[in-house]
């Protein structure tokens, strides 16, 4: 019978036992959320689909997203263009599986940076109060104030458009939305009597609010996390809609919109149609996945 030392390389692999049983314990975590979160498992998949076309989308792609051709323009779904074409005689599905990327990149990037952002002033603003937090709240409630879009639009006009400053543009309402959350969950932790334990041990206030404080509000800020992706997806895709967003020659989906949801609504609905279901399609997704990780997370639905 052979045996494995903890640390050590599996003979004839080069993996340890831990890397193994790491690899063990994910893949039973993922079946079990499969089966207990079969809607959950959905949106992951059509989330994991998104993101998998949006990353080989040269290689996905039947045509150049930006190439026209004047003899096919507005032709009805065919063998030769599976969605159509629009009015430039692109090819819609070319433009989609491109314009996954776009939407992937606004929406994950604007959501990662604008929720750890918000995780740390959240935090800090629960963990030192006072004057601290009085001013962070003020001015969360001044941005809060107004709707997501409303301040997107207001920061595009500041900084311009293009994908960097749309980014920009949609992570910053999306700072104090999540540092709200996160100050609720924080504010009761700093209570528990390990965090008064560990001021009185002399550590210093850094090493508390990441070893004691930020693990603990981790399953709020994930849950707010996915939420935030289709938040930001839905704003790209509105500020592209309006021209404020994603430029030409960009594939975006709201770029797409706003070239042929109105025009071409009756002589070729396929323009519009097609990147509609493709925001819809990815927006439930992300929205499915963050019910499920919420019922997994939240301790009080783990058990039912």
């Amino acid at each position: 019978m052979s045996t494995t030392v903890q640390g050590q390389p599996v003979a004839g692999s080069g993996i340890t036992a831990d890397e193994i049983e790491l690899r063990r314990s994910f893949w039973h975590a993922t079946l079990h959320f499969c089966r207990r979160e079969p809607l959950g498992a959905f949106g992951m998949l059509i989330v994991i689909i998104m993101a998998v076309t949006g990353a080989f989308a040269e290689l996905l792609a039947p045509y150049s997203p930006t190439a026209n051709d004047f003899m096919a323009m507005t032709e009805a779904p065919s063998w030769a263009h599976w969605l159509g074409t629009d009015q430039f005689g692109r090819d819609l599905l070319s433009r989609i599986i491109f314009g996954a990327r776009t939407a992937l990149i606004v929406g994950l990037t604007s959501a990662i940076v604008g929720g750890f952002a918000g995780l740390v002033l959240g935090v800090a603003s629960a963990y030192f109060g006072g004057a601290l937090d009085l001013v962070f709240q003020r001015i969360f409630d001044i941005v809060m104030a107004f709707p997501l879009i409303i301040m997107a639009l207001a920061m595009v006009a500041i900084f311009g458009t293009g994908v960097h400053n749309v980014i920009i543009a949609i992570t910053i309402p999306l700072i104090p939305r999540c540092a709200r959350v996160v100050r609720s969950s924080a504010l009761a932790i700093r209570e528990i009597p390990y965090v008064d334990a560990a001021r009185a041990c002399g550590f210093s206030h850094s090493r508390i609010i990441l070893r004691h404080m930020v693990p603990n509000v981790m399953a709020p800020f994930l849950i707010m996390l996915t939420a935030f992706v289709g938040q930001a997806i839905l704003a790209e895709a509105s500020l592209s809609y309006l021209g404020l967003g994603v430029q030409e020659p960009t594939p975006a989906w709201g770029l797409m919109l706003q070239g042929g949801a109105e025009e071409y609504a009756s002589t070729a609905p396929w323009i519009a149609v097609f990147p509609g279901l493709a925001i819809a399609l990815t927006v439930f997704g992300v929205s499915l996945f963050g019910d499920a990780l919420r019922d997994v997370l939240d301790p009080k639905l783990r058990e039912r």
